[in-house]
């Protein structure tokens, strides 16, 4: 089972160029990997976001989540109401797609076919917007919701920036997922614990009298010393020594 980890403010490209220094050798660089096309209902999004903790996967797999603005209209003219969906873009090795997908597609009839991803027309006016040609990938689309044959955004799928849900492999992507992210479906961070100190022994313990605040620095070592003085001819002592305070 992997271990989902939450990276705010993040892109496609940016993931993959941190890949390597972030999860080592988890993450291999010759993998064949590809983009599909996610679509959900908009009240299941948070079982997909953690869809990774019940899946065996071997590689990381990355999903960054796209909601409609200005163009949703261009798919709501195609009859989905966005409202009622979330949009996920993932980033998955081949080799992983299928054990990912499996239970979505034979338990619970959704839907795979390709989408066209077109850029949003130039007309609208969206900030920061960039062309790119249009192309078309894989979908898989929950059955309950419209079928929709475009998608229209702003940017390219790898520059779309914003809360990626990475799915680690194994016990040791957990450890560095809990260094370098919030931790979703696992349990709080342990606080640190406290030192233990050892109870010293007997002939450790040394009695200490704290100084009198008007005493000055030379005052404190003649003290030490008279003390220490004290201490080897105590025991010829009979009668009980009065400790007068120095002024």
């Amino acid at each position: 089972m992997g271990v989902t980890a939450m990276l705010p403010g993040m892109t496609f490209r940016q993931l993959h160029d941190e890949a390597t220094g972030r999860w080592g050798d988890i993450w291999e660089s010759d993998i064949t990997r590809m983009q599909i096309m996610i679509i959900c209902k908009r009240k299941e999004r948070k079982l997909l976001e953690l869809h990774g903790d019940m899946i065996e996967h071997g590689q990381p797999v990355m999903g960054i989540f796209h909601r409609p603005r200005t163009e949703a209209y261009l798919i709501e003219e195609q009859g989905l109401n966005p409202k009622d969906a979330s949009f996920q873009f993932l980033d998955i090795a081949s080799s992983d797609m299928g054990p990912w997908l499996q239970y979505l597609v034979n338990n619970e009839g959704w839907k795979r076919r390709t989408i066209e991803i077109f850029p949003t027309p130039i007309s609208l006016g969206i900030p920061n917007q960039r062309s790119f040609e249009p192309h078309s990938i894989l979908c898989f689309q929950h059955p309950d919701l419209e079928v929709i044959e475009r998608y229209y955004m702003p940017f390219p799928i790898d520059a779309l920036s914003g809360k990626a849900f990475v799915s680690l492999p194994n016990k040791k992507a957990a450890e560095l997922a809990k260094q370098q992210a919030e931790i979703l479906g696992v349990g709080k961070a342990t606080k640190p614990q406290a030192p233990v100190v050892e109870n010293p022994t007997e002939s450790e313990q040394v009695s200490v009298v704290p100084p009198s605040p008007a005493m000055t620095t030379e005052s404190i070592e003649f003290t030490t010393e008279v003390e220490s003085k004290e201490t080897e001819t105590i025991e010829y002592i009979e009668e009980p020594v009065i400790s007068i305070p120095l002024p």
